[in-house]
């Protein structure tokens, strides 16, 4: 890593308001613990319970631990920054938080995408579903959607440790990100940002793609069920993913939708705020409060833990 002369960053944060700074410290510490608690819990049941050991929640195992990992690698560093009042980090822990956020951020698009054809299998090919979806074909796709992320990342992430700093090292950002970075790298970035814009609508369109089709194929499945029961209770069960499918693409969207430069720093900042803290939160209860099976493994876990504690 070519580093000249700048050895630290200076994080501005989500803002330099020195009266914001404790609501956004006690919001996001909430936000956080209630992240990390809620995406254990969702993974300590699907481990424990024999009745929550199909594809389906295999794979939201991954996704609350991609959840956890992503909000990890953003929002401890800048409760550290806000409580210590040091909002420097050094050049290669902010290399290290580009190469996570980015490989997590990624990844979890491509398993939103085998997420969503698991649910097409499910509604719409259910006598070969256990075939389709074995735990072989479940591995290779868990395989398959890391590697994705890895390799969509690399190409960019070679040229990005190659950039040069003389002038500025203040990052407009709560964390290091790479589009603020590149605004105040010295090199030409035209190359990297093309790559970043390439690699980001590759991964946005082909995982969109996989999603909104195979929502399609389900909900002209569903609406060809013969009784309002089979309807309502196959719609309740695919909700909670077209919720979360909502909030990542939507928030993903605004970020690329910029109105005007100026403008563009605070929205991104408060969408990607969103994505790293309120979505990792939500996310848990999204499918615990919409998914009746994880419901009654959740009660059952507690009137066990209940009898437990009374003897």
């Amino acid at each position: 890593m070519k580093n000249h002369t700048i050895k630290t960053f200076i994080l501005l944060g989500l803002t330099e308001d020195p009266q914001f700074q404790i609501p956004i410290f006690v919001f996001l510490f909430l936000t956080y613990m209630l992240s990390i608690t809620g995406n254990l819990t969702i993974i300590s049941l699907t481990l424990l319970d024999s009745h929550l050991k199909t594809p389906m929640y295999f794979f939201l195992q991954n996704f609350v631990l991609l959840e956890i990992s992503f909000t990890s690698a953003c929002i401890p560093r800048y409760l550290y920054n806000i409580a210590s009042g040091d909002r420097s980090i050094t050049y290669n822990l902010c290399v290290i938080q580009v190469l996570f956020t980015d490989v997590f951020g990624v990844t979890e698009f491509f398993l939103l995408a085998a997420m969503s054809y698991d649910r097409y299998v499910a509604i719409c090919k259910p006598l070969h579903y256990v075939t389709i979806m074995s735990n072989r074909v479940c591995r290779i796709l868990v395989i398959c959607y890391w590697m994705a992320g890895l390799f969509i990342i690399f190409p960019p992430l070679t040229l990005f440790l190659n950039l040069k700093f003389y002038d500025s090292n203040v990052i407009d950002y709560f964390f290091c990100d790479a589009s603020p970075i590149l605004k105040i790298s010295c090199s030409d970035t035209r190359l990297i940002e093309q790559l970043v814009i390439v690699c980001a609508v590759l991964t946005f369109i082909l995982t969109l793609v996989c999603v909104v089709l195979s929502n399609i194929y389900i909900i002209k499945t569903i609406l060809r069920f013969p009784s309002a029961q089979q309807r309502k209770r196959a719609f309740s069960t695919c909700s909670s993913h077209m919720i979360v499918f909502s909030i990542t693409y939507g928030s993903c969207i605004f970020v690329y939708i910029n109105p005007s430069a100026k403008e563009s720093v605070a929205i991104n900042k408060g969408v990607t705020m969103l994505m790293t803290s309120i979505a990792p939160m939500l996310n848990p209860f999204i499918y615990t409060l919409r998914n009746k099976q994880v419901r009654q493994v959740f009660s059952d876990s507690f009137k066990r833990i209940g009898l437990v504690s009374n003897h």
